[in-house]
């Protein structure tokens, strides 16, 4: 199956790039507090699921862009229903 190239706005790639950057600050951030900072594994834990669920919100914004273009404004039912079967399988293997 090929897969469907996925084209957001301008807006939403500013909010894509946003999201990226401070995932890469928390990555960051808890990357020092290993290195620099010796910190316990409580604090580490933490940061660790901050940047779990920053990563999750990035993911669902790009699958919520993927189905506002892909699928609701697909040109054609065919399109639709491939791009909706390419977005199950990618949220499968995501999920398990």
């Amino acid at each position: 199956m090929r897969a469907s190239v996925l084209k957001p706005s301008d807006t939403e790639k500013a909010k894509l790039v946003k999201r990226l950057s401070r995932i890469r600050g928390q990555v960051d951030a808890l990357q020092r507090a290993i290195v620099e900072q010796d910190a316990p594994s409580a604090k580490l834990l933490q940061q660790a699921t901050a940047c779990r669920g920053a990563i999750d919100g990035f993911i669902a914004e790009v699958i919520e862009d993927h189905i506002r273009e892909q699928v609701v404004h697909a040109e054609t039912k065919d399109q639709a229903s491939r791009a909706a079967e390419e977005l199950i399988g990618i949220v499968h293997s995501y999920l398990t």
